[in-house]
C-alpha cells in the first residue's frame, strides 16, 4: 500500500488523560491538534493542551463524545486530516471509523472490517478457535432464559456472565450457582445497555485463581504484525484495572512465546493494523485461554513503551500514514520491568464507590524513572458523568522491586485534595508481600481486604489533626498582625483549652489545645500529645513530638483541611461545635453512597423488607449500584424514582425497622 500523505492535524475524539497522551506525541510530530469538549469539560486541561477546539453542545457521553456526526463535523470544520479515538467511546466503534473514511478522514485505528470481527466477544471466540487460538466454552444468552440453568450447568459452576459488546468489566458477573443466575443475567443487562447500548451477554466457563495477561500487538499496512511483550494485568477491582505490569513476573520466555504466536494469530486472523490487544486467562497450570481483542490503545500500554523504549502512538501515526513498522518496533526487546497504578476518585472502604467533587491540589513528586499521565489539574472538577481516573503514575525500575519501590514512594507523596481516592490502596498494594513476590491472580484484592480497610494510626491521626488546628492558629496570628498590630488577647478563658471539632470520614474528633511554656499541649481524642516545639505557619507545620521532629504540608479550602506528611495524608472537615437542628437524616433513612442516577426501584411503599434485599439500584460513571435494606422492616418512604439525579448523602427511602 503506498504511503498517505503526512499528517499534519489530528483531531482527538477523547478527553482527559488520553487525549493529553496523544497530543504530546503529535506536538513532538509537528502535527498540530484539534480537541473536542463537552461542557462539563470547557475549561479542562486538555482543551487548553489542543491548538483548536471545538465545543460539542451537552454533558452526557450520548449527547457529545459518542456522537460521531458531530466529531466529524469538528474535524471538517478544523482542517483535520485524521481522528485519533483514543480508548473508549468511539474507539471500537466500527461505524464511526466507515464514517470517517467516507467524509475523507484517516481514521487512527483498525480498519471497520477487524473493529466488527471482534465487535462480539462470541464471534470473536468462534473466529479465535478456527485460527487455533485456545477459547474457553460458552453460549450466548437469548430472550427466552428457559435452558438457561442446564447451559449454565452444562458449562460448570461457577460461571461468568459477560457483555458481548464491550469491557472495562461493565457488565460482568460471576455466578456461583443456579439461584443466582437469572438475577446476574438480568443486572449484567442493564448494565451492558448503558455502557454499550447493547444488552446482548453470555456465559462462559469461569477460571479459578486466574491471572488476565494480555500481549500487545501492532500491524502495519504492508502485512506485517510482530508482538510487543505481555503485560500483567491481575490486580482488578469489579474486574477492572486497577495495578498493570510488565512484563508479566509468571511468564517465561516459553509462555512468553506460546503467548506472542497465539496474539501474532489472532490479529493475523482479522487483518489487524495499528496498535492493539489480545487478551488472555492465564490459568494456575499455565494453561491459557482467548478473552478478547481491544481493537485500540489500551489504558496500559505506557508500561509496555518504557519496557521497550516505543511510543504507540507515534507507531499508530506512522501506520496511519501508511508507513511500515520502523525497525525499533520489528526488533524490540524489553528491558527492565514497569509498573502503572491507576489513581481514581473513588472511596474504596465503601466497595470502591465512585466520588465526584473539585481537585484543589494535585501534584506528584518528580522522581526518577516516574511518568504521570493525567487528565487533571488543581481546580479540576470531577463529574458523574465519565470516568472516575484522575491520572497514571507509571515507574520503570531496573527490576521489578525498584519499580515497585518507586512506584510506592511516589504515589505516598502525591497531593490529591479534595477528593477521596484509591491512593492508599495503590500504596498498601505495592508494598505487600505477596504483591512483591508476584503471587497474584484477579482474586488478590478479595483476598487481602485488610488492605481495602487500613486500620487507622491513631498517632498519625492525632499529628495531623495537630497540625490542622496549629495551621489554623498561625494563620489567625497572621490575619491579627495585618489588621491589628497590637494582640488583642480575643480569647475569653486565657488560661483554658481551645476546642475544635474536626470530621475524618464518618468520625468526629475534638481536639484541644493550650500553648504552655514548654509548647502546646494536644489532645485528640484520647490520644494526647506532649508538642515539645513547634514551627507553624498556615501552610507548614514543624511538630517535635517525643525527641522526633517531622514536617507537616497543610493546605485549606473553606473549612475543609488536608495535611500531608511522612505518615501518609488525611483529610478534615472543620465543624462546628454542635451541628444545626435537622441536619441529622432520620433512623432508617436509606441515603445515596454517591451522586448518580436511580435506574431501579425493586420495591413499593409499604412492602416488607428482609436485611440485604435490594431496594433501588444507582448507575454512577456507567456502573451500577445496588442500595440495599439494611434490615429486616416495611418501606415507610420512597422518595426516589427511575431517572431522578441524586447528589451524596439524599434520602432515596425509609425502611422501618420491625421489631422482634
Amino acid at each position: 500500500m503506498p504511503n498517505r500523505p503526512p499528517i499534519t492535524k489530528l483531531l482527538v475524539a477523547n478527553r482527559g488523560e488520553i487525549a493529553l497522551r496523544v497530543m504530546r506525541t503529535a506536538r513532538e510530530m509537528d502535527v498540530a491538534t484539534v480537541a473536542v469538549f463537552s461542557d462539563p469539560d470547557a475549561d479542562a486541561p486538555f482543551v487548553h493542551a489542543a491548538d483548536e477546539a471545538v465545543r460539542l453542545p451537552g454533558a452526557s457521553p450520548a449527547d457529545t463524545y459518542l456522537r460521531g456526526d458531530l466529531v466529524i463535523a469538528a474535524a471538517l470544520a478544523t482542517g483535520a486530516q485524521a481522528v485519533h479515538p483514543g480508548y473508549g467511546f468511539l474507539s471500537e466503534n466500527a461505524g464511526f471509523a466507515r464514517d470517517c473514511a467516507a467524509a475523507g478522514l484517516v481514521f487512527v485505528g483498525p480498519t471497520p472490517e477487524a473493529i466488527d470481527a471482534m465487535g462480539s466477544k462470541t464471534a470473536a471466540k468462534e473466529l479465535m478457535a478456527a485460527a487455533g487460538v485456545p477459547v474457553l466454552p460458552g453460549v450466548v444468552v437469548g430472550e427466552d432464559v428457559t435452558d438457561l440453568p442446564a447451559q449454565a450447568a452444562g458449562i460448570g459452576y461457577p460461571v461468568l456472565v459477560k457483555a458481548a459488546f464491550g469491557g472495562g468489566g461493565r457488565g460482568m458477573r460471576i455466578v456461583a450457582g443456579p439461584d443466582e443466575l437469572l438475577d446476574a443475567v438480568d443486572s449484567a443487562r442493564r448494565e451492558a445497555v448503558s455502557a454499550f447500548g447493547d444488552g446482548t451477554v453470555f456465559l462462559e466457563r469461569y477460571v479459578e485463581r486466574p491471572r488476565h495477561v494480555e500481549v500487545q500487538v501492532v500491524g502495519d499496512t504492508h502485512g506485517t504484525v510482530v508482538h510487543l511483550f505481555e503485560r500483567e494485568c491481575s490486580i482488578q477491582r469489579r474486574y477492572q484495572k486497577v495495578l498493570e505490569e510488565a512484563p508479566s513476573p509468571a511468564v517465561d520466555d516459553a509462555l512468553r512465546a506460546q503467548l506472542g504466536a497465539a496474539a501474532i494469530a489472532a490479529a493475523q486472523a482479522i487483518g489487524y493494523v495499528g496498535a492493539g490487544t489480545v487478551e488472555f486467562v492465564l490459568a494456575p497450570d499455565g494453561d491459557f485461554f482467548f478473552l478478547e481483542v481491544n481493537t485500540r490503545l489500551q489504558v496500559e500500554h505506557p508500561v509496555t513503551e518504557l519496557v521497550t523504549g516505543l511510543d504507540l502512538v507515534r507507531v499508530q501515526l506512522q501506520v496511519a500514514e501508511g508507513l511500515p513498522l520502523p525497525p525499533e518496533v520489528l526488533d524490540a526487546r524489553v528491558t527492565g520491568h514497569a509498573i502503572e497504578a491507576r489513581l481514581n476518585a473513588e472511596d474504596v472502604p465503601a466497595g470502591y464507590l465512585p466520588v465526584t467533587g473539585t481537585v484543589h491540589r494535585f501534584a506528584v513528586p518528580a522522581l526518577p524513572g516516574v511518568r504521570v499521565d493525567s487528565g487533571v489539574a488543581d481546580g479540576s472538577v470531577v463529574g458523574v458523568h465519565y470516568d472516575s481516573m484522575l491520572a497514571k503514575v507509571i515507574a520503570h525500575g531496573a527490576t521489578r522491586d525498584e519499580a515497585c519501590r518507586r512506584l510506592a514512594r511516589a504515589l505516598a507523596e502525591t497531593r490529591v485534595h479534595g477528593l477521596t481516592t484509591n491512593r492508599d490502596l495503590l500504596v498498601a498494594v505495592l508494598r505487600e508481600p505477596e504483591f512483591r513476590a508476584g503471587e497474584i491472580d484477579t482474586g488478590y484484592l478479595g483476598r487481602h481486604p485488610e488492605l481495602t480497610s487500613p486500620a487507622v494510626d491513631a498517632d498519625v491521626l492525632a499529628r495531623h489533626a495537630a497540625a490542622a488546628v496549629l495551621a489554623d492558629q498561625a494563620a489567625r496570628r497572621d490575619a491579627a498582625r495585618v489588621q491589628r498590630p497590637v494582640p488583642t488577647g480575643w480569647r475569653n478563658v486565657p488560661s483554658g483549652d481551645q476546642v475544635a471539632v474536626l470530621a475524618h470520614g464518618d468520625d468526629e474528633l475534638e481536639v484541644r489545645y493550650r500553648r504552655t511554656r514548654d509548647g502546646w499541649r494536644v489532645a485528640v481524642g484520647d490520644t494526647r500529645l506532649a508538642v515539645e516545639a513547634v514551627d507553624a505557619t498556615p501552610e507548614r507545620v514543624v511538630l517535635t513530638v517525643d525527641g522526633v521532629r517531622r514536617s507537616l504540608a497543610v493546605h485549606r479550602v473553606g473549612d475543609d483541611v488536608f495535611v500531608d506528611g511522612p505518615g501518609g495524608s488525611t483529610s478534615f472537615t472543620e465543624r462546628p461545635r454542635f451541628p444545626e437542628p435537622g441536619s441529622q437524616a432520620g433512623e432508617g433513612s436509606l441515603l445515596a453512597p454517591m451522586p448518580g442516577t436511580v435506574v431501579r426501584v425493586a420495591v413499593a411503599e409499604g412492602e416488607s423488607v428482609t436485611a440485604g434485599q435490594t431496594v433501588l439500584v444507582l448507575e454512577a460513571m456507567k456502573m451500577e449500584h445496588v442500595v440495599a435494606a439494611p434490615t429486616d422492616g416495611v418501606v415507610g418512604e420512597l422518595q426516589a424514582v427511575v431517572g431522578d439525579t441524586v447528589d451524596t448523602g439524599a434520602v432515596l427511602a425509609v425502611v422501618t425497622a420491625v421489631e422482634a
